[in-house]
């Protein structure tokens, strides 16, 4: 019996133990996960919905440059799946970053479109007020243009915008503005900006030509990890030939800077994307002549081809859309109910024309709309942002059709009140605008980079 007291009173101290250790083990992997909490959850966000993703972009920062961008453009999780993988992360995670800028930033969202205008300028760095003072757009009815002001606007004061910039009333060729721009959109997590051009020479009545921006926003995009492609704008004569001409221009003189877009087609190549403003004007013959294989002014199967997104503004123009051999299309306006193609509703059947005929459906999202600072009697147009909740149906539209891309509009068109940019409030004698609270400048931003993190994971369920 003594002996056996002996072994039974060895067993339990054995046993105090091990269950000690297995207690003290279980402690120091919930520490080392305790550490892996991101610095800035989503908008939103519980914590926890975006460990993994934090712990891949950790990770990818240690691998090389090229090695890191192909991750991102191929938009993977890592996917931890066992308790070694995990501590191997941890350690991963607690080393010193490669690239501070990388580690305080949401991950870019190639798949997120965003459009981007650089028609803005000074007396400090362009010598006078361009676009800031945009004139008022009489209504083409004389009857009703007599019921509003005319005139333009006299910044700083007095912009052509119904909410004030954080910047001021700023120069797109400042520089310090194009990065501060490059690192709202890359805190928002989109990762494509689609730049508004006009060929060299050219801009829209009211701006001067801005190509010669192209380089400089080229090489901020990059600093930041972004990806820029073109949003051709309709400038006079825009015909199959021109648009030949436009492309190999900008495919010949930017397609080599590492931060030109490129998307990956189901067939597996990479091909420049060009979306084309009011493309509805010019007729489907015409286009024909550029983008279908047949066609006198061919563009297929060239060193120049890409991918072709019509705007779609009204129904019958999907026919037109594919008679014409573009590649997609895209709705544009944050107007709710404005259009066919800008009305939430139409979406579902725009992605089944768009699937039944192999062509990209691109729906375009916006915070809300507004322009009555530069067109008066425009008011039954006006979307209110309620707040952000506008901009969130519109993302929760879009993300039903399971879009291969999802476009914002926009980042800075102020003229029009779609702006993502921060925005701050200001009362002047003459005007008051409009601003984001209660919520901070930064509000729009956030929200868009929630939503690009909830289109990431949603978009991981529809691959499987």
């Amino acid at each position: 019996w003594i002996l056996n007291d002996d072994i039974m009173a060895r067993f339990r101290r054995r046993t105090c133990i091990i269950l000690l250790l297995f207690i003290l083990f279980i402690c120091s992997i919930m520490m080392a996960l305790k550490t892996l909490r991101p610095d800035r959850a989503g908008f939103g966000d519980p914590f926890g919905l975006g460990l993994l993703p934090e712990l891949q972009q950790r990770t990818v920062l240690l691998d090389s440059k090229q090695n890191s961008l192909n991750r991102l453009q191929g938009d993977t999780v890592t996917r931890v799946s066992n308790l070694h993988s995990i501590a191997v992360n941890t350690m991963k995670a607690s080393m010193p970053p490669a690239n501070k800028l990388e580690e305080e930033l949401s991950s870019p969202n190639y798949n997120f479109h965003i459009f981007y205008y650089t028609w803005y300028g000074n007396p400090q760095f362009d010598g006078k007020y361009i676009h800031w003072n945009h004139p008022l757009l009489p209504h083409w009815d004389p009857k009703i243009a007599n019921n509003y002001p005319k005139g333009r606007h006299n910044p700083p004061e007095d912009i052509g915008a119904n909410f004030y910039p954080e910047l001021g009333s700023y120069s797109s060729k400042d520089p310090t503005v194009i990065e501060a721009h490059m690192k709202q959109m890359r805190s928002a997590s989109t990762g494509v900006i689609v730049l508004s051009w006009y060929p060299p020479g050219m801009a829209d009545e009211n701006g001067e030509p801005t190509d010669d921006l192209v380089p400089v926003v080229l090489d901020y995009a990059h600093k930041y990890n972004l990806k820029v492609t073109f949003h051709i704008e309709p400038y006079k004569d825009r015909d199959d030939r021109s648009m030949y001409h436009n492309v190999k221009y900008i495919i010949d003189k930017y397609g080599g800077h590492p931060a030109f877009y490129r998307h990956k087609t189901s067939t597996g190549r990479f091909l420049p994307m060009f979306y084309v403003y009011d493309s509805y004007v010019t007729i489907p013959e015409i286009w024909a002549n550029l983008l279908t294989v047949s066609g006198s002014q061919s563009i297929r199967n060239t060193p120049y081809d890409a991918l072709f997104i019509a705007l779609l503004v009204e129904e019958r123009h999907k026919h037109d859309i594919h008679r014409s051999g573009f590649d997609g299309m895209y709705t544009y306006f944050a107007t709710n109910g404005f259009s066919y193609g800008s009305s939430h509703h139409n979406w579902a059947s725009l992605k089944a024309f768009c699937d039944s005929n192999n062509l990209m459906f691109i729906p375009s999202v916006g915070p809300g709309y507004i322009d009555t600072s530069i067109r008066p009697w425009n008011n039954h147009n006006t979307r209110n942002r309620v707040n952000g909740k506008y901009y969130e149906t519109a993302f929760s539209a879009a993300l039903l059709v399971r879009p291969e891309i999802i476009s914002i509009t926009s980042f800075n068109e102020w003229h029009e009140g779609t702006q993502i940019e921060k925005a701050v409030p200001k009362r002047t004698a003459q005007v008051v605008y409009l601003d984001y609270k209660p919520h901070k400048p930064n509000v729009y931003l956030e929200l868009t980079q929630k939503w690009s993190e909830k289109y990431r994971k949603e978009q991981e369920q529809w691959l499987m």
